[in-house]
Order: structure tokens, then sequence, then C-alpha cells
């Protein structure tokens, strides 16, 4: 085990140069390193063999171009197991055990490839290069006007017709001290879904030894461009299947949040949550209020933060039969609250079925439209500069 840990690593740093100097062409290295891995490896992401945590990794599946499709498992070996692959970089498990140790899968999930590529509400998955909406698919920047494709409606969402959780991604394991992990990265072309500017990406999902999940967003550009990630995770801490999410208590950091108009784009300036089933600010059961929403909650909430870019606390989720408890923070500014009001009884895994209301998606993010609106917080990313975003959800159980 020691050995292929060993030599996927080393694949990730030794330059052709050092691998003449060993004796090993950079062929014969790729192949031992392709072999290992189609052989399902398993990856120990810690120099200590007699640590708990580690990460390993299978063959998910094969894209009909023949590319294949990791999964990643992620243990912190007290509890928390998080599988991720890299069509999309999609989350497709979060497991957890509830106050009687029984453990189930909280995020929905579809069995296997093929389903994932008949096709699925952002599951788990990465979006971007901008995720929600921009109206009409249309903005302007430094005087240029940009239109992108208009897939919902009369607007642009989760970053067009092929959107980044429609791509796959490089990927290679990491760790460090009290945590591992695996980063997915990607390099979106310029003019990809007609975006300007060549964007480098990556995203990293670390699994703490304290039951934490971190999402951490990094993207870099050679011409301005707007960016807006989100990872899309519809969480039912009951179980993926398990009813709906009605009578999970939810709270959230927010004063104020985005009224929308018909098509969900939002309207203009943030509005007070007080005195309207928008307010989360103490916890509540999620369906409360939700009949006074017009058919649930698809809303940016405004989060209350003492200083932008600070990890500030986004939200509360618990279920109470089950005692799990999921504590979310961010440095992001807003958090798209929606209750997979989309959601039809679709087949989802194990032969359970995912109604309306099944799920809860917190996707923390930028607000909707914001290229469209110089009031709200910039999604600007200029040559030279870094965007970089971090998301962390604490798993409890009460």
């Amino acid at each position: 085990m020691s050995l292929i840990s060993n030599i996927w690593q080393w694949s990730t740093v030794l330059p052709p140069q050092r691998l003449r100097r060993i004796g090993w062409s950079s062929n014969i290295w790729s192949i031992t390193v392709v072999t290992v891995f189609a052989f399902g490896a398993v990856l120990t992401a810690n120099a200590n063999e007699g640590s708990a945590m580690k990460v390993e990794s299978q063959v998910f599946g094969t894209m009909p171009s023949g590319e294949v499709i990791p999964l990643y498992t992620l243990d912190n070996g007290r509890g928390l197991v998080v599988r991720v692959m890299s069509l999309g970089a999609t989350l497709t498990a979060v497991e957890f055990p509830d106050r009687e140790g029984q453990r189930e899968n909280v995020t929905l999930y579809l069995e296997s490839l093929e389903d994932y590529l008949k096709g699925h509400p952002c599951f788990g998955s990465i979006c971007g290069r901008y995720a929600n909406r921009i109206a009409k698919g249309q903005f302007q920047l430094d005087g240029v006007t940009y239109q992108l494709a208009t897939n919902n409606g009369p607007n642009h969402l989760h970053g067009g017709k092929v959107g980044f959780h429609q791509r796959v991604w490089d990927h290679r394991p990491v760790q460090g001290d009290g945590w591992v992990g695996v980063e997915f990265s990607r390099v979106s072309p310029d003019g990809e879904e007609n975006y300007p500017g060549t964007l480098t990406v990556s995203v990293t999902y670390r699994v703490t030894s304290d039951n934490r999940l971190e999402i951490d967003y990094l993207a870099t550009t050679d011409k301005p461009t707007v960016v807006n990630l989100t990872n899309h995770a519809y969480w039912n801490l009951a179980g993926a299947g398990v009813g709906t999410i009605l009578d999970h208590i939810l709270q959230i950091n927010a004063n104020h949040y985005l009224p929308v108009d018909s098509t969900l784009i939002p309207l203009g300036p943030p509005a007070p949550v007080a005195g309207t089933p928008f307010d989360f600010r103490q916890p509540k059961p999620i369906g409360r209020d939700i009949a006074e929403t017009n058919g649930g909650y698809d809303h940016c909430f405004v989060l209350n933060q003492t200083k932008p870019g600070e990890l500030t606390f986004c939200a509360r989720l618990k279920d109470p039969t089950t005692g799990r408890t999921m504590e979310i923070y961010t440095t992001q500014p807003g958090v798209q609250v929606y209750t997979a009001n989309g959601l039809n009884g679709r087949l989802g895994a194990k032969g359970r079925t995912y109604p309306k209301f099944g799920a809860v998606c917190l996707e923390t993010q930028h607000f909707p439209d914001s290229p469209n609106h110089p009031e709200y917080p910039s999604t600007v990313l200029r040559p030279g500069e870094t965007y970089r975003q971090l998301t962390v959800h604490h798993f409890k159980v009460e």
C-alpha cells in the first residue's frame, strides 16, 4: 500500500530530468502510474501508515470518449466519509452517523456514471463559470457586451449549455496536517460558453479530523471576466431519499434577502427579512412559512459579514429525527437557498425517489445577476487578481 501511495505522490512532483537520472523514461513512468490507478489503488494520503485518515480511488465509470472517471473516497476515520468524482468535480456522498450510530448518505446522488450522463439538476456538482442566473444572458464588461446562452427561460443559468458541472476535471489527491483531500482543476478557454478570458480554476475538497468538509475555490484569468463558483449539493440530513426537509430546522445569518421577479432575477436592492417568510434569523422548520413563497424557496440571502471576504457563519441545518446537524461557514457574501422545488419524484439511488422538497441546497456564492448590478459585490476578475473563496461544512450530532 505504501508503494502505491509513493508512486502516486512521486508522479505529481518528479520532473522528466529527474526521471532520466533514476533510469525511468517519461513514457514508462506514465504507464506505471496509469496502471496503478486503473486497478483502483488505495492512496494513503498521510505519511503515517497508522493514521486513520485516508483517501482511496476507484474507477466510477468510463465516458463515451473512453476517458476514465475516478471516484475518490475521503475518510477521516472518525465518522465522516466523503466521495467525489471528476465529472463536474461532483460531490456524490457525505456519510455521517446519526445519534444511534446509523450511517447515511445525506446528499442526493445517483448510482452510476451512466445515470449522471443522462442529466441531473446539478446534484453535488460545481457550477460555473457563473453559478446562478444572469438576466437575458447578457452583461457588459469594460464597454463590451457579451451574450451568453439563455438556458433557463429568458436567462442564463449555471454557466450555460455545457457548464462546469458537465466538464471532466483533472484531479490529484492532496494532504495536509489533519486533513486529506482531492484537488480538481481545469482550464476554461477564452470564449467557452462565450465568456471572455482563459480561466484557470481549481476546487479542492478537504476532510478534516474534526468532521469538517472544506471546499476551497481558486481561479485566475488572462483577460477581464466574471466568475461565480458554487457547489450545488442537495442536503437531506435524514438521508438521501428519506422523506422531505420540511421539518428540518434551518437558521440563516442574514438580515436581508434579494426579492426576485417571476424568472428569479433580483429586482434590485436587498430587502429586510423581518416580517416575511424569509426570516430565518432564529431557527425554524423550513416548512413553516413555505406556503407563502409561491412554490418554495429559491432566493439569495445576504449574509451578515463583518468584513467582506472573511470566513463567516452562514447557516445551521438540523434534522430533529436523527440529530444530524450541519453548520456552514463561508467567505462568500450570499447563500442561495433552494428547496428542491423542481424535483418531482424522480428515481434516485437505492430505489428511493427524490420528491419535491426532498432536499435543500445552501449554495454559498455571490449574488445572482451581479454583472448587471454594480451595487452588488463585484464578480469581475482581472489579470493579476486571484479569485479565492472558502466554504466549510461542519457535521455534528445532537
